[in-house]
């Protein structure tokens, strides 16, 4: 019975594998009090607020977003996650945006970029994986085709050297 190696690192094997879908579009923003970190997913956009100095999530804050020209007053989902949903779809490019944050007795203004590229990236990569594969199984078809020539090669010798009909 094989013995299994012990894991001195604390490391879990057996954990899940990471998804391998894309990313969806992220933003970020920091100031000496808050850290902010927004997820686009088509016009539903994530935030979660965590203070600087110790990540502990902001629970109760106001938070008034502009992206893209357009300004969104945020709601609270959870502690330090706040949501929105903008009137359309962000066009691709590098986006400005701006959140105005106020928390107890604390506000600041945080600054970051979202740079949003289009679909057609995702789609030239894909298309790229099918060349290579394509240049694989011509490279596959090619070293087959040589060994059968070689294998007829050799037996059409081997009937020579044994006197087979001409």
């Amino acid at each position: 019975m094989p013995v299994q190696a012990a894991d001195e690192h604390g490391h879990d094997h057996d954990a899940p594998a990471a998804s391998t879908g894309p990313a969806l579009p992220r933003f970020s923003a920091v100031s000496d009090a808050f850290e902010l970190v927004g997820v686009v997913n088509g016009k539903q956009l994530t935030v979660y607020l965590d203070r600087f100095q110790d990540n502990a999530p902001v629970r109760d804050a106001k938070v008034d977003l502009e992206i893209g020209g357009e300004k969104l007053a945020l709601e609270r989902h959870a502690d330090g996650e706040y949501a929105g949903t903008l009137a359309g779809e962000l066009k691709p490019g590098v986006i400005a945006v701006t959140a105005a944050i106020v928390a107890g007795g604390e506000s600041d203004i945080v600054a970051g970029e979202l740079d949003l590229h289009e679909q057609t990236v995702a789609h030239e990569a894909h298309a790229r994986s099918w060349r290579q594969y394509a240049a694989w199984a011509a490279g596959a078809l090619v070293v087959l085709g040589a060994v059968a020539w070689a294998m007829r090669r050799r037996a059409n010798a081997r009937d020579v050297r044994l006197g087979g009909a001409a």
